[in-house]
């Protein structure tokens, strides 16, 4: 019997030892993942994306998952992720294309929105059509919907017009009753329930009524299960910010029965906002974005959801009923093909994919993909600033991830370019963080250059050649090496190392740009975009 007991008590310890290592019993270090996502065995490692996909919410419509991201100044706005299994994501389409919906501080002449514009949303289905509500700091709440998650998406509409309100999400009752749910950050984060037009169009003041309010609440939903309302939100904690949940037997209240269901778990970097979704057999997962962020952005992970009298615990169930970060699992899903967000482009279609993002609103007729069939042509203008990658309009832009090998590639011809023009490869994420690896034509002469930010560009070899391939480099730390070839097959480096970096709420991007300090004149074509990335 001793030996017995002695077995189920190591059993416990090894669960719980498992729980914090990547499963091959190596322990789970912030960052050191050398796998992530589904390992092709039915199982799957967190994080399931490494990548910065902030704020997100997710839903499941039948045998499909589908999640939300902000994007902030980046457009098209509001990114729309697809799924099978929770794990395996792609990038389905965007809510916003036109940010001048928004606010004109967003456009390619303003751009006056770092680390503003789209923050965190809520998409849900209801009447046959995908509803996404989400909150700006400076403009208020707007909403869109459509029938297919693909679009095309209704133009926004503004649904609260206030400054200060944030992380809003709708809800429709069993009676078809609609409700929004938000914070009003700038009055001590209370938490207010309206109900919604018949249409889900617009809030009806007079039903306001303020639900909860405690310390930075925020990240709210609504569920309607086995008879309860609840409502999740997270809080600020002394040991950082937890993921709560209070109950009540009618939407309006009151929510007295509330109940912390995961620590605030600063060496994780705080999972704390996101979707609790259930999956055609009856589990129940919570997918979330790690909040505290760093230089790979919010990066999403995947954790079980176990119901205990009547609560969702999201995570490892400790011993304290509270749950905890687990870093592996089996997957919800089996014999799905393990899929990853689009990355690479080779410019031959009559779209930009939608892994595509621009910093701001990009001026339409400063770029094109049918001037020269099968390359991206970025035709240079003055930015709002010279010198200044961050005030110049027409940057496109990617995610990076954060994986143990990374590779970009891109191949530019330099035949069009023009006195005061500067094209190339960057990192960047705010004012505060960029480096590049450019190419600066001064008179007909071209040369080489890096720069990053407060220092003076380092001049490098004269380009005499019209063909020029750019590479970055990164592993797990984010230390990015950029080089530069003649021929596209031997590399040489230039420039110091660049350790990606975290502002604005956001992670590193990867962009591609081309400004004229001197004129609106010149182009730059690029022929590809290869991005390589490990996985398993």
């Amino acid at each position: 019997m001793r030996y017995l007991l002695a077995c189920m008590v190591l059993a416990l310890f090894a669960k719980a030892a498992i729980a914090q290592t990547d499963g091959n019993g190596n322990a789970r270090k912030w960052g050191d993942w050398q796998t992530w996502g589904d390992q092709g065995n039915g199982t799957y490692v967190n994080p399931v994306l490494p990548s910065d996909y902030s704020d997100i919410d997710c839903i499941r419509v039948g045998s499909d998952y589908y999640a939300i991201s902000s994007t902030f100044q980046f457009s098209p706005g509001m990114i729309i992720l697809q799924s099978k299994d929770l794990v395996n994501w792609t990038i389905a389409s965007h809510v916003v294309n036109d940010l001048n919906q928004i606010s004109p501080e967003m456009n390619w002449d303003k751009m006056n929105r770092y680390g503003k514009g789209i923050w965190a949303g809520s998409v849900r289905y209801h009447g046959n059509k995908f509803w996404v509500y989400f909150g700006t700091p400076d403009e208020g709440y707007f909403m869109s919907s459509a029938k297919n998650i693909s679009g095309p998406w209704e133009p926004l509409h503004t649904v609260l017009s206030a400054k200060g309100w944030d992380d809003c999400c709708p809800f429709w009752d069993d009676d078809g009753q609609g409700y929004l749910v938000g914070s009003n950050y700038a009055d001590a984060y209370k938490i207010h329930l309206f109900k919604l037009t018949a249409d889900g169009r617009d809030i009806v003041k007079e039903s306001d009524k303020v639900i909860h309010q405690s310390r930075g609440s925020e990240a709210n939903k609504l569920y309607k299960i086995n008879g309860w309302y609840y409502h999740f939100f997270s809080e600020v904690r002394p040991e950082g910010r937890a993921v709560m949940m209070e109950r009540s037997k009618s939407i309006w209240g009151p929510y007295d029965d509330v109940k912390q269901v995961n620590h605030a778990e600063k060496q994780y970097y705080e999972p704390n906002q996101g979707g609790l979704v259930d999956t055609q057999n009856g589990d129940w997962y919570f997918y979330t974005h790690h909040g505290s962020g760093d230089w790979s952005g919010r990066i999403n992970s995947l954790l079980p959801v176990t119901w205990i009298d009547g609560w969702p615990i999201i995570g490892e169930v400790g011993a304290d009923g509270v749950g905890r970060m687990k870093w592996i699992g089996k997957m919800p899903v089996k014999g799905t093909k393990i899929l990853t967000p689009q990355s690479s482009d080779e410019f031959n279609e009559s779209v930009l994919p939608p892994q595509w993002e621009w910093n701001y609103q990009p001026r339409a007729d400063k770029w094109s993909l049918s001037q020269r069939p099968g390359w991206l042509r970025l035709t240079a203008f003055k930015p709002i600033e010279p010198n200044n990658l961050l005030k110049a309009g027409n940057t496109l832009t990617q995610r990076v991830l954060r994986t143990r090998a990374n590779q970009i590639i891109i191949k530019l011809d330099l035949a069009g370019m023009a006195d005061g023009e500067i094209t190339g490869l960057c990192h960047f994420n705010n004012p505060a963080h960029f480096a590049t690896l450019g190419i600066k034509c001064s008179g007909s002469t071209k040369t080489l250059e890096y720069k990053t930010v407060g220092a003076d560009a380092i001049a490098g070899a004269v380009i005499t050649l019209n063909m020029i391939w750019l590479r970055s480099t990164w592993g797990l730390d984010g230390l990015s090496q950029y080089a530069y070839s003649l021929d596209g097959k031997t590399f040489t480096d230039f420039g110091a190392p660049y350790q990606l970096a975290w502002g604005s709420y956001r992670g590193d991007r990867v962009g591609i740009f081309n400004f004229n300090n001197n004129a609106d004149a010149g182009y730059v074509d690029v022929d590809f975009f290869h991005y390589d990335y490990s996985h398993n």
